[in-house]
This record gives C-alpha cells, sequence and structure tokens, in this order.
C-alpha cells in the first residue's frame, strides 16, 4: 500500500465547494461514489452543476440531446448565455486582475474598474461592425489588455482566438489566415529575459495581410497611450479607441454552444488545426474545474503562468466567474532568477499557483526552494499540467515548495479546454499521480482491442459526452476532420491520444502521448517512463527519447541536454542507462544515447518528439514557425551515431 504524500484535514474537506455540493445533493461515499453517479447520470449532474456553479443565462429545454452519440450530444441546446456576463458578476472596489511585468510593471484593476474597461472596448468593437460569430483576435502578452479584449469580444457574441507575440508572421497568419478576424489586438512591445521586443514589424505585416482586419488596435505594455507609429494605416491607439466611451456594458445572450474561442493544434506536423469551442460549454466546465475540483472560492487569488498562445490563458481567466482575483505574470520565469513566480505568490497573497511540469522540473534542477525564503501561507493548491509530473517532480514540490498543499497534476488540454483528470480537494496526493478522473467526463483506459482496463497501460477515451467537446473545426463543413481527430479510432468514443493507466487509488499515470510510444520488439512503452529516470540525474538537464527504425524493429534513441561543463563519456552512458533498466525494464534501455545542445519544444513548452522523430528519419518538418526554437531540429539532421 503506498502512503500519500499529503491528506486534506477534516476542516479543509468539509470546508470545500465539493463536500457542501455533495450534501445538499444527498450523495455520501466519498469522491469516488459522486463520480460514478456523475457519469451515470450525466443529465442530473449537469442539471444540479448549472445551479450551484452560479451560471447566468436563460435555462430551458433539456440537459442534454442525442446522449447516445457522442459526436451529435448537444448540452443544453434552448439555452442562452454569456461568458463575460459569467465572469463579470462581481463588483466592487476589490482587486480583480493583478499584473506584474518581467520589467517591474504592476498595474491593478478593481472590479469595477475592470467592467468599465470592458464596457468601453465594447462601444469601440460594436462601431467596427463586431457581432455575434464575428472574430475578434489577439497578438498580445500576457497583459490586461488581453484579457479586457476578450471580454468585450464575448460580451457582444463575438469569437476570441489569440497567440503569443513570439511568433512569426508565417506563425500568425497560419492561424489567423483561417479564422479571418475583423479586429485584430497587439501590443507595443513586451519584455523575456531581459530583452525588449516590438511587435510594430510582426504586426503590421500580419494586419495588411489580412483583407479582414478593419483595425489594428495597439495598446502600450505598460499602460497609458502607446506609440502607433510603424503599426501600419489600420493602427488605432488603444487609448484612442476608449476615450469618451460609454461605460453602459450590454450582453448579448448566445445559444449556449455558439462558438467562442478558436483554439489552435500546435501545427508542428502541418497547418494547425482550428478547434472550436463553445460559450456555454467552456464556462460551465471551467467553472466546475475551477470551484469543485480546485475548490477556488470569492475572494481566492489565482495566479497561472502561462502566454496567451496556450489554453491554460483561457481557462485561468475563468477564475473570475468564480470570484476570484486574477494576477497574471509576462515574462521569463527565470528572470532574473528562479524565484520569480515565488516572488508574485508572496507578494500577491496567492491561493492557487499554476505552471507547466517542466517548470518545476527546472526548478528542481536549480534548487528553487521558496519553502526556506518566502511566505507562502496563503497557497492552498499548486497546478501542474502540459506535461506529465514525474515523481520527483512532486516530492520536489512537498520538500521545496510547501509541505500543506494540494499538488493538482491536471491533464486535459487544447482539444477540450479543459481536464479530464486532475485535483479532488477531498482525497490525498500520490507521487505521479493525477488524483482523479473529473466530474462527469467518463474516462476509461482501453487496450488496443477496445476493452476497458485497470493496472495496465493503455489509450484515455471517454465513452460519453461532455459539454467541453469542441463544436468543431473551423472551415470542417462535413466534420470529416473533427471525426478523424477524436471518433475513428474508436466508434463513438472520444480517443484522446495519451497513453495512461488507472490506479487502484482511483488516479492516473500519465506514459506519454500515443502517436510517440516506443514500439521495441512489439512491446509498447510510454516516453514518460524513460524521462522519469533521465531526469533524476543531477548531470542531466532534460531528456527526448524517440523510436527510431532500425533492421526491421523499432530501437530506443534517447537526446539528452546536459549541464555546464558535462561531457556524455562512458561513466555517464553507463549511470543513465543503470537507472533505466533498475527502475523500467531492458525494454526501456536505448540502443543509443546522444548528446545534443538543445531539445526543440513548441511555444508552449513542450518537447517535439514527432517533428524529431521525423527529422531522424528524413522527413520535412511543416509548419516549424510553431516552435519556440525551430533552429534547434538541425542539430538532429543525419547525425552518424544513427547510421549503424
Amino acid at each position: 500500500m503506498i502512503e500519500p504524500l499529503w491528506h486534506p484535514n477534516p476542516d479543509r474537506i468539509d470546508g470545500s465547494n465539493l463536500s457542501q455540493f455533495m450534501a445538499r445533493l444527498g450523495r455520501e461515499g466519498g469522491y469516488d461514489a459522486f463520480w460514478e453517479w456523475s457519469v451515470s447520470d450525466l443529465e442530473g449532474f449537469w442539471d444540479a452543476a448549472w445551479d450551484e456553479l452560479g451560471i447566468v443565462g436563460e435555462m430551458a429545454g433539456p440537459v442534454l440531446r442525442d446522449a447516445d452519440q457522442l459526436e451529435k450530444a448537444r448540452f443544453f441546446p434552448d439555452c442562452k448565455v454569456n461568458l463575460a456576463e459569467n465572469l463579470l458578476q462581481v463588483s466592487g472596489g476589490d482587486d480583480a486582475l493583478i499584473f506584474h511585468g518581467e520589467n517591474g510593471t504592476r498595474r491593478v484593476f478593481s472590479f469595477d474598474a475592470l467592467r468599465d474597461e470592458v464596457a468601453k472596448l465594447q462601444s469601440f468593437l460594436r462601431d467596427q461592425g463586431v457581432g455575434i460569430g464575428d472574430r475578434v483576435a489577439g497578438f498580445v502578452p500576457n497583459t490586461p489588455e488581453a484579457l479586457i479584449a476578450m471580454l468585450a469580444a464575448s460580451s457582444l457574441g463575438a469569437v476570441w482566438s489569440s497567440c503569443s507575440p513570439d511568433f512569426g508572421v508565417a506563425g500568425v497568419m497560419d492561424r489567423f489566415g483561417q479564422i479571418e478576424p475583423k479586429v485584430l489586438f497587439s501590443s507595443d512591445k513586451y519584455h523575456y529575459n531581459g530583452k525588449t521586443i516590438v511587435c510594430a514589424p510582426t504586426a503590421s505585416e500580419v494586419a495588411d495581410a489580412l483583407p479582414s482586419v478593419k483595425a489594428l488596435v495597439v495598446f502600450a505594455y505598460d499602460g497609458g497611450a502607446p506609440d502607433i507609429a510603424g503599426f501600419g494605416s489600420k493602427a488605432v491607439a488603444w487609448t484612442d479607441a476608449v476615450e469618451d466611451r460609454s461605460t453602459n456594458l450590454h450582453f448579448e445572450r448566445v445559444n449556449f454552444d455558439a462558438p467562442m474561442y478558436v483554439m489552435f493544434s500546435s501545427g508542428t506536423t502541418g497547418l494547425p488545426k482550428c478547434i472550436v469551442h463553445s460559450v456555454g460549454g467552456t464556462l460551465i466546465q471551467h467553472q466546475k474545474e475551477h470551484q469543485l475540483q480546485g475548490d477556488t472560492k470569492p475572494g481566492d487569488r489565482l495566479f497561472y503562468f502561462t502566454t496567451c498562445g496556450w489554453m491554460m490563458w483561457n481557462w485561468k481567466v475563468s477564475a473570475l466567474g468564480a470570484g476570484a482575483s486574477l494576477v497574471m505574470y509576462d515574462g521569463s520565469p527565470f528572470f532574473p532568477d528562479g524565484n520569480r513566480c515565488a516572488d508574485i505568490v508572496e507578494a500577491e497573497g496567492v491561493t492557487h499557483f499554476g505552471t507547466s511540469a517542466k517548470f518545476l522540473d527546472a526548478c528542481a534542477k536549480e534548487n528553487v526552494a521558496p519553502i526556506k525564503s518566502h511566505d507562502l501561507s496563503n497557497l492552498r493548491t499548486i497546478y501542474s499540467t502540459g506535461s506529465p509530473l514525474a515523481p520527483a517532480g512532486f516530492e520536489y514540490v512537498y520538500s521545496h515548495w510547501k509541505k500543506d498543499l494540494c499538488l493538482s497534476s491536471v491533464a486535459g488540454g487544447t482539444d477540450i479546454l479543459g481536464c479530464f483528470v486532475g485535483g479532488s480537494p477531498i482525497d490525498p496526493v500520490y507521487s505521479g499521480q493525477c488524483q482523479k478522473r473529473q466530474l462527469a467526463m467518463d474516462v476509461r483506459v482501453f487496450n488496443a482491442d477496445g476493452q476497458h482496463v485497470e493496472g495496465e497501460q493503455g489509450e484515455l477515451v471517454c465513452v460519453k459526452p461532455h459539454p467541453s467537446m469542441p463544436v468543431g473545426f473551423w472551415n470542417d463543413p462535413d466534420g470529416e476532420k473533427y471525426h478523424n481527430a477524436y471518433f475513428a479510432k474508436f466508434e463513438n468514443v472520444w480517443h484522446h491520444g495519451d497513453f495512461v493507466e488507472l490506479t487502484p487509488q482511483g488516479g492516473m499515470v500519465f506514459y506519454g502521448r500515443s502517436d510517440a510510444v516506443l514500439n521495441p520488439g512489439g512491446v509498447r512503452i510510454g516516453t514518460a517512463e524513460i524521462y522519469r529516470q533521465v531526469e533524476q540525474i543531477d548531470e542531466v538537464l532534460e531528456g527526448l527519447v524517440i523510436g527510431q527504425q532500425w533492421q526491421d524493429d523499432v530501437r530506443v534513441v534517447l537526446f539528452v541536454r546536459l549541464a555546464e561543463g558535462v561531457a556524455l563519456d562512458e561513466a555517464l552512458v553507463k549511470k543513465i542507462k543503470s537507472e533505466i533498466r533498475t527502475n523500467c525494464t531492458p525494454r526501456h534501455m536505448p540502443a543509443k544515447i546522444i548528446a545534443v545542445a538543445d531539445i526543440p519544444r513548441t511555444k508552449s513548452g513542450k518537447i517535439t518528439e514527432l517533428a524529431v522523430r521525423d527529422i531522424v528519419h528524413g522527413r520535412t518538418v511543416k509548419n516549424t514557425d510553431a516552435m519556440a526554437n525551430p533552429e534547434a531540429l538541425e542539430l538532429y539532421k543525419d547525425l552518424p551515431e544513427l547510421q549503424s
């Protein structure tokens, strides 16, 4: 029997939103029993959740239609809602938004001030002809203006999409060129790792190349009036756009499944898919995750380190609907050092902090230890996502950040704009595991024959509909791309593409993406199993593993980025192999271990195993503009070590 790393105390359990919801419904037996009921009675759960989560809108008709057909199922088909209306319910002078820029900028908006800014920008957008279904896009850093622009667009029933300003022209056009926005937003500049980058060259070229764009609205990163010189003929200063505008705010309620967000796949194997998410599905799913799974309450403060090109930005802003305040940071989390995020958590009294598993791994390598230097007394929850958090990462958080908190490793993704598995405020945390399958998400593990299995590795699937399923892909009128992405592998079952295992504790362990699973000798191996061992070796900063086609089989190849001054000599190779053999199996042993200077990753920080696999096999990698460091791919071309 394994021991938990953390267990909530009775007061925390009894005082949680989840426990109180269960009590009001007369449900006993703990989380697992409640989960079983929630997936067996989807209509009963979501009907109760609408009221419990405080959803504002026009409630009518059935909760769920065509429940037995996942692709056609529709939640609340006769209801109307508005996302901004639900996220702006709180009023008053308390802090709604606190922004920190890498350059030291700090700006604060009260709930009333935030609402007024949204109203003024709404008036401007209405004058530009923006209405229901029109697209509004942001080429933006993680600043208050990005949030205000999204809320203003949402208030009119328009569709919002964004990407971070480190994309080049081709990467932005690959995304926004498909959805044809009517208004485009840009900052004048942003800061990263001590450098200032101006946005005018890229933003102006994109605006000129998109005939649909009527106005390019430019704001100042530090607030105030921006200099719009160099932004082209479509440029309008934010300060001019909102000057003398009314603060009367109107909310255009739209159908529950009307489009709200267009999200983009990473796009390293072709043009990024444009995934369309609904207003109501996003709203109710996010409120469930914030209020019930994360126990977010009015007055809490959520700080999620993210960019506007990662779905966690869309997820975190929904915490406003739970009555929480948002703490935003734009810049490098390691500038000037690895304590930058912890500094903000302490300074702003953050209760919920979210980041990537890679950030926590990097902090561990740098021996960042806020537990020794910071007052984190308000911090109750740390979220981790983006890639599997290894057991060593769990143990690092509890030894170096705080002993008494809920470490919620959450997983889902851009495809559902939410989580399939993640936190439970009333249950223990076990090393290496996402705590629980999320409520009303009928998640199972299928083997290759489509049979449900527990205690063995298989495919993550969802066998019943959920509100945050996309309403489809952009420019996919017959739904063929949508079907092939999620429903082609198993009939009438959502296939997510993760290689996972259900545990006896009711949690889930992730072993990597299914399409990156290794298959030496016909045995399926998740890449995360190897990473968990490699990342515990002090000499190795990070690794990337692929399967190389070799002599009618697949051999495992491990690339490692080493700490400064470390060489991949025979002793280190032996140490790496010994760690893998001891803690995994001989099948996991790399046939080749190769040192590289850099590891390619997407702009959201995920390593690009498939792109490296293509390069190694002589295939062209398309759309490298979606990558943060595409030049790193050159390090993997025609390696002599892989020719024998």
